[in-house]
Formats: structure tokens, C-alpha cells, sequence
């Protein structure tokens, strides 16, 4: 028998999380708040990234925000506990951007079996945007039965 999405909700092989952050409301977070919000929410790394350029500090802290979220909705880490420098964005020397987990967002990504992860950032305007997309090894990779499609 194939269970329905709703009963096996990590056996998925593709996952996908999306978000989109204003980031006036970053800007405004960073005034406030200042270090200790930013040292809250994103690693050495991530803020040393942003405050290299002062006038798009916001912007590139809404992008790092919105691919935290984004990676939650994907790793269904909403209701772990999982603490936000768990999910760290790195950049590549090419400057492209990928996932680091650690912790609760690396165990939940085991569970699920990732196999590769995926990352899209964009800006513009007042809004940041983030999509990250995982590859899962398939409930018969992992060792476990799977229903037959073509019998259900």
C-alpha cells in the first residue's frame, strides 16, 4: 500500500522550502537590536559577509534569513528547536552559496536522508528571497520496503 504524503511526510525524495523576508524589517531589527540580534540569528561568518558592505548589510542578513527559513520549511525543522546558526549560508569562492548544518538541522537532514542540498538567494528592491531544495535517497536506499506504485 502507498501511504498518502500526509502519513510519510519525510519519505520524499525531493524536498522544498521557499521564503521571502522584507527586509526593511531586518533593517529595522539590526536598529534596534543591533549585534545581539544579528549574533543571535546568524554565525561569525554570515554577519562578517554583511557588514563587509555597510549599505547592503540588511539585504544580504534578509537573504541569509530567508534561507534559514526556507531550509526549516524544507528539513520540516518547525517543530525541533533548532537553533538559527544551525543552518549557516557559506559562500563560494565562485560566489555561490550553499547550506552548512550542524546540530538539530544536520540530524533532521540525516533522518530525511539528504544526499545533496541546493540553494537559490536573490534580492531586490525591499525583498530577499531564499529556495533551498534537498535530495533524499529514497525509503528502498535507506534499506526500507517500498510500496510499488504500479501495484497501488
Amino acid at each position: 500500500m502507498l501511504e498518502s504524503p500526509t502519513q510519510r511526510r519525510d519519505a520524499k525524495p525531493l524536498r522544498v522550502g521557499l521564503d521571502l523576508v522584507d527586509i526593511r524589517r531586518i533593517q529595522e531589527s539590526v536598529d534596534r537590536f543591533g549585534e545581539r540580534f544579528m549574533r543571535r540569528l546568524f554565525s561569525e561568518q554570515e554577519v562578517a559577509y554583511a557588514m563587509a558592505q555597510p549599505s547592503h548589510t540588511a539585504q544580504h542578513l534578509a537573504a541569509r534569513f530567508a534561507a534559514k527559513e526556507a531550509a526549516i520549511k524544507a528539513f520540516a525543522l518547525t517543530e525541533t528547536g533548532t537553533d538559527w546558526r544551525d543552518i549557516e549560508v557559506r559562500r563560494d569562492a565562485d560566489g555561490a552559496c550553499h547550506l552548512a548544518l550542524r546540530g538539530r538541522a544536520a540530524a533532521a537532514a540525516a533522518r530525511l536522508g539528504v544526499t545533496d542540498i541546493a540553494l537559490s538567494l536573490s534580492h531586490d528592491g525591499d525583498y530577499a528571497a531564499a529556495v533551498v531544495t534537498a535530495l533524499c535517497a529514497t525509503v528502498r536506499e535507506q534499506g526500507q520496503p517500498q510500496a510499488d506504485a504500479a501495484s497501488a
